[in-house]
């Protein structure tokens, strides 16, 4: 699908590729071990491995059940990876002689419970980028600053959707009984996908809505959508580049409950603050829609899906947000723009970075 870009530069040019050199990941634990349990936690660097794949070699060694392994995140296979896996505490025997051309043991500790997916803050992230001459990397360093000030539209990625883009659409034939999937691992995996799809279309329409309140005056936009003089006044006055609307569901930023905006001047100041941010839909009937203008939009992208809702949980994920701790250096003679940044959990480095350069990561 066509994510929408909501700053207006030019495509920056870089050559990325998404491999254990150029680009590296490191887990944020949500907590500190405590150093005693019956489970064993690892902190592993791997590459060139899904976790699932990391695993199955640790199941095969110490005859550890996949399903017994505890871990906060799944991580992708290309690039390079740090992060924590748990097991049981009595098998720690069999890792005496472990040595694996793309697994190294960095650490290792132990804790009460097993680590579960979700158990972290976030993660961070280190991506070179070559072919980089020096005004590129000029305007990589004004972006970035850019960024880092107002954040980005907090899209899922495309390996979400698959190689071809189209697990959405399997994802939607199974809830409509076209298309039968039996494993139910892989039904749920294609309903997220399918949920994914809709909060994408949904993320892209506001981040269009916010462009065309920060480009035109309350005159053109009153002629532009039907909201009474006053709220179009607040919302053209919020100082962030994503616009709130009225009823807005909201969440604590970046951690917290969600709850629905009742004073728009006010929130509107807090996630200008980042203390808040919007939490956009994924459709299911376990999650209520939000009320108000914002809830009007939210039914315009679930209509399509209204017949089969009660097949899908739902749930809520934050719309906006902000990468810290960025850093960056320009290595001319190699021509090579480095830059670290961390997110929080859930969230795509790849977006951050089409974000950032205007090119679509396929384009890479």
């Amino acid at each position: 699908m066509n994510r929408l870009f909501y700053l207006n530069h030019s495509a920056i040019n870089a050559h990325f590729t998404k491999n254990s050199k150029d680009f590296v990941v490191t887990e944020i634990p949500l907590y500190e071990f405590c150093g005693e349990g019956e489970h064993l936690i690892l902190k592993v660097r791997k590459k060139d491995l899904t976790t699932w794949g990391m695993l199955e070699i640790f199941s095969k060694l110490t005859s550890v059940k996949v399903r017994d392994f505890g871990y906060a995140g799944l991580k992708d296979k290309d690039g390079m990876t740090v992060q924590n896996i748990s097991m049981p505490k009595r098998m720690e025997h069999t890792l005496e002689n472990f040595t694996h051309p793309n697994i190294k043991i960095l650490e290792k500790t132990y804790h009460k419970n097993k680590l579960k997916t979700g158990h972290l803050k976030g993660n961070r992230f280190f991506i070179r980028l070559k072919k980089v001459n020096p005004t590129d990397a000029h305007k990589l360093k004004q972006v970035l600053k850019t960024l880092k000030k107002d954040g980005f539209a907090n899209y899922f990625g495309y390996q979400r959707f698959g190689i071809n883009g189209d697990n959405y659409e399997r994802g939607r034939g199974i809830l409509e009984g076209k298309i039968k999937e039996r494993n139910k691992k892989m039904r749920n995996f294609f309903i997220s996908a399918y949920q994914s799809h809709l909060f994408n279309l949904w993320l892209s329409k506001r981040v269009e809505i916010s462009k065309l309140f920060n480009s035109f005056d309350e005159k053109e936009l009153f002629t532009l959508f039907n909201f009474p003089k006053e709220i179009i006044k607040k919302i053209k006055a919020q100082k962030s580049f994503f616009k709130m609307l009225p009823g807005e569901t909201l969440h604590h930023y970046p951690f917290g409950k969600v709850f629905i905006c009742e004073d728009l001047d006010v929130e509107a100041k807090r996630f200008f603050e980042k203390d808040i941010t919007i939490a956009g839909l994924l459709p299911g009937h376990k999650t209520s829609i939000s009320t108000g203008l914002a809830g009007n939009f939210e039914k315009d992208f679930i209509k399509e899906c209204e017949n089969f809702i009660e097949k899908m949980n739902g749930t809520r994920r934050l719309a906006w947000i902000w990468a810290d701790e960025i850093e960056h250096q320009y290595k001319e003679d190699e021509a090579w723009f480095e830059f670290s940044f961390s997110l929080p959990k859930g969230s795509y480095a790849t977006v951050f970075l089409e974000e950032l350069t205007h090119i679509k990561e396929k384009g890479f």
